[in-house]
């Protein structure tokens, strides 16, 4: 078998020394050069196959004695093995690889921001019905149920943090390897052959990235803490981790240590697992807009010519994050998930509230694509939880779920549904181990509301009105608890109208319509003919009607 030389480096410029030890040599440490770039090196002639290898490496950080060695992993470790936390070299030709996955699905068309309908979702507890219902969910079990997941109509996935964290189960939001996924929910070729499968399926892949902090047991805390991180929290109420510093700059060598870290992460990411969006986690934590706007340029300059995605947790939700003076596409809006979820299970109608929520241009945001809406996420507990923490149960409680996911999908921004959400699940918000429970299904009340949700989706998706921002409330009467808008573009128009209230209304008369002539009711599969811009209808109680015209 050829050999061929290949380097070994590690980037720790003010440490003192550091060592390589790998499996091909017995674990013997082979003493590494440090280059006036900062960089210890050291050749290594090598057959292709697969290495484990570590660093030995003098530490700088402050709470070891000075110049303790510790065995540190690669920071851009691409593989780890789980047990040991050793880094994994791939070679092929000479050359380091992740893998020889060969893509399928790479010129599939994927839809643009304005068009995408979100399913959060946990590796880890989405796949369910095992006889273990502790049993880690994987990457395959994902791809199992890809057809369901096309059969609801979501064209965009939101997998929360992959990346390797501490724990053999963990939600991922404390990092230790910002370059490897965690081998607990498969081999990477699975996870690619997910996001390809999704690609073919015109569904975006859209992964969670926490770079406010990361785990103490990450290499760079190692090495020289105070180079990446901050020396103390800025906010020790909301101390996660060690802190990336992103205000440092190292004079000596013109960069900003952290950000070029994540800047690589970011481009990895995009490169070699052809993600295509990022959420931000506690990005207002993060509390530099540089840096922000640093991740999103580092983003779309990797993403080219396809649809990126770049989305924040930023809490309380603001217009100041998003375009166009933020460096932000769009922002959770936690606002729109509390004015309707309130409102659903306190029964306390204010249309002003309400109106915040279907139309976030009155708080500022600009475009369709500025927030991300949702009933529940994974830091919340779903709306069938939380209605039956009120009393509210069966009929009622499916009746209120429509209307809420009706607010959703009709609403200005992008929708998100919180997995489970769209047929009733109800289990608890946990970290632990907390699975679906798929045998809802054969209920015909969750099985009812999966389709009423895929119906929704499907409007939401195929409705140009309800791709733009634009949005008119030509209807509202507060005393009978009415309320309709008109999202339009051009001659498409979707017009709604909601009854907030707890009283079935018969023969009510909507003024204003938005257009005369011939509209069709979408939940109905009906047409209507509008004359005088006058409507009399009968509205139900705590439901809504959906008019289309094209």
């Amino acid at each position: 078998m050829a050999e061929s030389e290949y380097t070994f480096q590690l980037f720790a410029p003010y440490n003192n020394a550091a060592n390589l030890i790998a499996d091909f040599s017995d674990w013997k440490e082979i003493a590494m050069e440090k280059g006036e770039d900062g960089y210890f090196r050291t050749r290594q002639t090598l057959a292709d196959g697969t290495y484990a290898y570590r660093f030995n490496i003098q530490s700088k950080s402050w709470f070891y004695n000075e110049d303790e060695w510790k065995s540190i992993s690669d920071p851009y470790s691409t593989n780890v093995d789980p047990a040991t936390q050793n880094s994994i070299l791939r070679l092929k030709d000479g050359i380091k690889i992740v893998d020889e996955y060969e893509w399928q699905f790479n010129a599939t068309d994927l839809p643009t921001n304005d068009r995408i309908v979100i399913y959060e979702m946990h590796v880890g507890d989405f796949s369910g019905g095992e006889e273990d219902g502790y049993t880690r969910g994987k990457y395959t079990d994902v791809i199992a149920k890809l057809n369901y997941l096309a059969e609801l109509g979501v064209n965009a996935l939101e997998l929360m943090p992959l990346k390797v964290s501490p724990g053999d189960y963990s939600w991922g939001y404390s990092p230790i390897h910002y370059f490897s996924p965690d081998p607990n929910y498969g081999s990477t070729e699975q996870l690619k052959e997910l996001i390809d499968r999704c690609h073919g399926l015109g569904i975006r892949v859209i992964v969670d990235g926490v770079y406010n902090h990361a785990s103490t047991e990450t290499a760079l805390v190692q090495i020289d803490h105070d180079y990446w991180f901050r020396h103390d929290p800025k906010n020790p109420d909301r101390n996660w981790g060690p802190e990336f510093n992103y205000e440092y700059f190292d004079k000596r060598f013109e960069k900003y240590p952290a950000r070029e870290f994540i800047y690589g992460s970011i481009r990895f990411w995009i490169r070699e697992y052809q993600i295509d969006g990022i959420r931000y986690d506690a990005a207002n934590e993060l509390d530099n807009f540089d840096t922000l706007r640093g991740f999103v340029e580092n983003s779309r300059e990797m993403a080219t010519m396809k649809p990126f995605f770049n989305v924040a947790e930023y809490i309380p939700p603001s217009p100041e994050v998003t375009e166009p003076n933020g460096p932000m596409d769009s922002c959770w809006n936690d606002g729109f998930m509390y004015a309707v979820v309130e409102y659903l299970t306190d029964g306390v109608l204010n249309i002003e509230r309400i109106k915040d929520a279907l139309n976030p241009g009155r708080l500022g945001y600009t475009s369709v694509t500025g927030v991300v809406n949702y009933l529940a996420n994974h830091d919340q507990n779903r709306l069938f939880r939380k209605l039956g923490e009120h009393g509210i149960l069966d009929d009622e409680a499916y009746l209120r779920a429509k209307l809420g996911g009706l607010m959703l999908m009709t609403a200005v921004g992008v929708p998100m549904i919180w997995m489970g959400e769209e047929f009733g699940e109800y289990t608890r918000m946990s970290e632990r181990s907390n699975k679906i429970n798929w045998t809802l299904l054969e209920n015909e009340g969750n099985k009812g509301l999966f389709n009423y949700y895929s119906t929704l989706i499907e409007l939401r998706k195929t409705m140009s009105a309800l791709h733009t921002e634009k949005i008119d409330f030509f209807h509202e009467d507060p005393d009978n608890g009415v309320l309709a808008f008109d999202r339009f573009e051009g001659e498409n128009h979707v017009a709604v109208i909601l009854n907030l209230s707890d009283v079935d209304l018969q023969d009510y008369a909507v003024a204003n319509f938005p257009a005369d002539g011939i509209w069709h009711e979408w939940l109905k599969n009906s047409d209507i003919a509008i004359h005088s811009k006058q409507l009399t209808l009968s509205l139900p109680r705590r439901a809504g009607s959906i008019f289309v015209k094209s």
